[in-house]
């Protein structure tokens, strides 16, 4: 399909995105808008919204591509995704009901109430720097399928694609903020979802099969193995690592961060939250099922047409990223090609825009204090809060650049592998918060802790098997990260004084 005809349905998408954020904020754009959507977010509209901010574009397309990669993927992911499914449970009923207890527009507040000031700027500042990487690897990966499907022909640069992209993104968020995203996530889950869907179809009706053929034909392939028990020493792949990565990296990277919980946050009421996170998490466990249904179609396709997976334009190595949207694309064109590119849109700057709003909701209120300014008029603190969101638009820019110069695999390993160590003291930080009210953190050294750990958390990787009898890591490092940062905050510690003690209780 023409790169020109691509391109006007992505724009005609945006200008729709555009308009609902010039309706949802053009009654009011301040400040308890922009970050919290003055508290009265629907929880159905939270819930299904928030589908496409958690998958992202890394699930449309890298989660399909590893169910055939090279090392035996197959459905291997599908044993993570049950981890985040009883991570976003332990989410829902420990940390909701604490973060609505305290009334909190950060999250990151709760640091600074039991552990003190340092401590919370830490506990921002670590999430600032994970959210910015994990943003900047999502919209990487919808950067580089535009660039070699569409801006590539045109001759515009990379560099240029990602510029455009964040326009676009700033172009409907800076005013309306949080109230605008679970609008505009909402509109985009419906494309995502649908997107996927009839994928499954155009794939099957590709295949001369209907959908209980497709399904037993997944069956019946190699693809289809998802429980991976053997070799506990050696496999990464093994069901326990991925099943208890899968947990702690929901925890880290949904239930201490500030960017989904901002959209819990913005409900009614705590019940409200937990009605959302329960119907979001049955939705995400069902949706992933089908994105790694799509992969062993797309890779039964591929086998049968006999189409090669597409190489690495820089280093010459098979890329199982464009598998999707090589055969989308390339090989289905007209309908189905513009059905995949809305979809991976949506999907991709679903997220997007979420963290950048994130970002600055976390950066103004954890730093600038926004919350705690009573002398400054609401219009001055809305064009700092407009400055901030430029910062961190150009700040994403610059990491995706530097990811594009370095990268050769895949997204979705990359993605979950920086979490491991930026969200791994982030979990060591609130389980003492929580957990060790008996004790006073000596504040100052806090930082230095939350360096040291991840540092050690990646010696202990690199040496495990020399240091663990070849014992190899997965997602499930993020717990010895976490274990080390709460036994570095443990070590500079003092015993409350008893009345003291009574005050955090």
């Amino acid at each position: 399909m023409s790169p020109t005809v691509l391109l006007s349905f992505i724009i005609g998408y945006f200008l729709v995105l555009i308009l609902v954020s010039y309706f949802t904020s053009r009654k009011s754009s301040d400040n308890a808008t922009f970050f919290i959507a003055n508290r009265s977010s629907k929880w159905y509209l939270v819930a299904f919204g928030m589908i496409g901010t958690a998958l992202s574009g890394v699930t449309f397309i890298s989660v399909p591509g590893e169910v055939g990669n090279l090392a035996g993927s197959q459905f291997r992911y599908f044993q993570f995704v049950l981890g985040n499914a009883v991570g976003y449970f332990i989410v829902a009923g420990i940390l909701l009901p604490l973060y609505y207890r305290m009334h909190l527009i950060s999250i990151y507040e709760v640091i600074e109430r039991t552990l003190g000031k340092m401590s919370h700027k830490t506990a921002a500042a670590i999430f600032l720097v994970s959210r910015v990487i994990g943003s900047a690897f999502r919209l990487y990966l919808v950067a580089i399928v535009l660039q070699r499907f569409i801006f590539d022909e045109m001759g515009v640069p990379f560099w240029l694609t990602i510029v455009i992209c964040l326009l676009l993104i700033w172009g409907y968020t800076f005013r309306g903020g949080l109230k605008t995203i679970i609008i505009t996530d909402t509109l985009q889950t419906i494309f995502l979802v649908s997107s996927v869907v009839l994928s499954i179809y155009f794939i099957c009706s590709s295949l001369n099969m209907n959908v209980g053929e497709a399904f037993t034909a997944i069956k019946n392939s190699h693809y289809s193995k998802i429980f991976f028990t053997d070799d506990f020493v050696t496999n990464k792949f093994h069901f326990s690592k991925q099943f208890l990565g899968g947990i702690f990296v929901t925890i880290g990277m949904f239930g201490l961060d500030q960017d989904l919980m901002q959209k819990n946050l913005s409900c009614k009421n705590l019940k409200d939250a937990q009605k959302n996170m329960f119907s979001f998490t049955f939705i995400f466990v069902i949706i992933n099922l089908f994105f790694l249904s799509v992969g062993a179609l797309l890779y039964i396709y591929a086998s049968r047409e006999g189409i090669a997976l597409p190489l690495d334009a820089a280093t010459g190595l098979p890329r199982t990223d464009y598998l999707f949207p090589e055969i989308a694309l390339n090989h289905f064109k007209g309908i189905p090609a513009i059905v995949f590119m809305l979809g991976l849109t949506a999907a991709t700057f679903a997220t997007t825009d979420s963290g950048l709003t994130a970002l600055t909701t976390s950066f103004c209120i954890d730093f600038l204090h926004f919350d705690k300014v009573k002398d400054i008029p609401e219009k001055q603190m809305v064009r700092r809060r407009t400055y901030v969101h430029v910062g961190f638009s150009l700040l994403i820019l610059l990491v995706v650049l530097l990811f594009n110069a370095v990268n050769n695999a895949s997204v979705v390993s990359a993605i979950f592998k920086v979490a491991t160590f930026t969200y791994g003291p982030l979990i060591g930080l609130f389980a003492f918060s929580i957990f060790s009210k008996s004790r006073q953190v000596f504040d100052k050294v806090v930082p230095l802790v939350c360096i040291v750990a991840p540092l050690i958390t990646f010696f202990i990787d690199k040496y495990s098997k020399e240091l663990l009898g070849g014992y190899v890591f997965a997602e499930e490092l993020i717990i010895v990260n976490g274990l080390i940062t709460f036994i570095g905050l443990y070590l500079f510690s003092k015993r409350r004084d008893p009345i003291e003690k009574l005050a955090h209780a």
